[in-house]
């Protein structure tokens, strides 16, 4: 299960990734394409010699009008340095896939949301290389959804307010109007959205009180999803940790890693499998080795 306010901003997009498209159109009013598929993609965008640079989550998007790469970071704080790093981000992707790169940030922060609101133009004043204008949803453009009707209506808005809004003298209302609207959907939906929402909250009498509404539903932490979710968390930490260790045994050991084999190992989901690489990253002379058939 996701561990912070930071990773359940971004990572319930994973389990959901409608809901983002959905957060686009009805809170930016951004006409995002209707999307036939998601698929997740690997956050890694280290290269083989600079520093270790990473998305806090990365979706690829499948319309009609062609395919999206939707990078989403959650950003607690103001961060000089993404002046530099967001720019790089939707540079290297575009380079990498050639599908356009859509820069979302979602943040708990108003001031974080207007500092992340301001597009970074690099080159000269009038004349810019390059300018990015990150989408942003945050407490000033997620409406407050603190009415159980509203709520019903809108199910995935109102846990995005709760996840945003969450703490402040409407955190209650918020919390009740979407425990009611939870009811009315199905349980393994609402399993996924009760975990995060729990995450996103860091205001401790808000973290208590939707505890207690979710108990009182019999609800929190007693469906069989909520185990799953998560178990989901601690596996896929488990696997990301072991991919990396099997590229950074390459590395250390001087043995160039391609794109083809970086993208293999991100992509594999198999902890066993993972483990022989990385048995094998200790001995191959070339990278291509570590696939090679017992």
């Amino acid at each position: 299960m996701v561990g912070s306010s930071h990773e359940a901003l971004h990572r319930i997009f994973q389990k959901d990734p409608g809901l983002l498209t959905h957060a686009l159109q009805r809170v930016l009013g951004v006409p995002f394409p209707e999307t036939r598929e998601f698929a997740a993609m690997n956050v890694d965008l280290t290269e083989i010699e600079p520093v270790e640079r990473r998305v806090d989550t990365l979706l690829r998007a499948e319309t009609d009008e062609g395919t999206y790469l939707l990078v989403v970071e959650s950003q607690g704080e103001v961060d000089g340095r993404k002046r530099g790093s967001w720019p790089y981000y939707l540079s290297y992707l575009y380079e990498k896939y050639r599908c356009e790169p859509v820069l979302i940030v979602i943040t708990q922060s108003s001031a974080t949301a207007r500092w992340a609101a301001q597009p970074i133009r690099l080159g000269l004043r009038g004349w810019e290389s390059l300018t990015v204008r990150p989408l942003v949803l945050g407490p000033d453009n997620v409406p407050v959804i603190a009415d159980e009707r509203a709520a019903v209506r809108d199910v995935p808005l109102a846990v995005l307010s709760a996840m945003t809004h969450g703490r402040g003298r409407n955190a209650a209302a918020i919390l009740e109007s979407l425990a009611a609207a939870l009811r009315t959907i199905d349980r393994d939906s609402a399993a996924v959205f009760v975990q995060f929402v729990d995450s996103c909250l860091v205001d401790p009498q808000a973290k208590q009180m939707w505890r207690d509404l979710m108990t009182a539903m019999q609800y929190f932490w007693r469906h069989p999803l909520a185990e799953q979710v998560r178990e989901e968390g601690r596996e896929e930490g488990r696997v990301q940790e072991r991919a990396e260790m099997v590229l950074r045994v390459l590395e250390w050991r001087g043995i160039a890693v391609s794109d083809s084999v970086r993208e293999r190992v991100g992509a594999c989901t198999d902890l066993d499998q993972l483990e022989i690489w990385a048995q094998r990253a200790v001995h191959v002379t070339d990278a291509a080795e570590l696939f090679a058939k017992s």
